[in-house]
């Protein structure tokens, strides 16, 4: 099993990226959060899951523990394979997604890309112990107001609206640490794509 690959990021895609490693390249699938934390042609560390089929062998790598062992959690859950779980890791950020599943948050999961109503309810079934031994210090993570997510989402389909990628609308609200009105959301975001340029 390979635990980690470090090296140069040769190129850099939507959804993976190739890493050079003592010359040998490995094409690497990376979740958004990762992919806006790598930049082309300097070194990174990515820790890997390697997955095999009859047909194929995958390698998925995250930038962080938080996010590998989220990636972990989540394939073990009945149903959600390693594209899935990269789909969710994509549109969530690995502490709200625990929230929201000790929470048992439903209409959060079910916003996420390939969770309908009975996946949601698997998610919170299986992992709603282990969501809580994630957060750390033991203390359940407090759940995620409803009303904060829908503030997001609204700042989100503005932005869309205003032609930046829903790549790019994540990576940059998984920066928000606080909540913020829909307003304060947008303004935050136009910032950053500005300081981008």
């Amino acid at each position: 099993m390979i635990g980690f690959l470090r090296g140069k990021v040769i190129q850099l895609l939507p959804d993976y990226c190739l890493l050079d490693v003592g010359g040998v390249g490995y094409r690497v699938y990376i979740p958004s959060s990762t992919r806006s934390r790598l930049k082309g042609g300097e070194e990174a560390m990515l820790y890997t899951h390697l997955a095999v089929r009859e047909d194929a062998m995958t390698l998925y790598g995250f930038e962080s523990q938080e996010e590998y062992q989220g990636f972990q959690l989540l394939i073990s859950v009945s149903g959600i394979g390693p594209k899935a779980a990269m789909g969710i890791l994509s549109a969530i950020t690995v502490p709200r997604l625990f929230q929201a599943i000790h929470g048992k948050q439903l209409a959060v999961l079910t916003k996420l890309p390939g969770i309908g109503k009975k996946s949601a309810e698997r998610l919170v079934l299986e992992l709603k112990d282990k969501a809580v031994e994630l957060d750390g210090d033991g203390d359940a993570a407090a759940p995620l107001e409803e009303e904060t997510e829908a503030q997001v989402s609204d700042a989100a389909a503005a932005l869309s609206s205003l032609g930046y990628s829903q790549e790019e609308i994540s990576s940059v609200l998984r920066r928000i640490t606080k909540p913020l009105s829909t307003e304060e959301t947008i303004r935050f975001a136009l910032k950053e794509f500005a300081g981008r340029r």
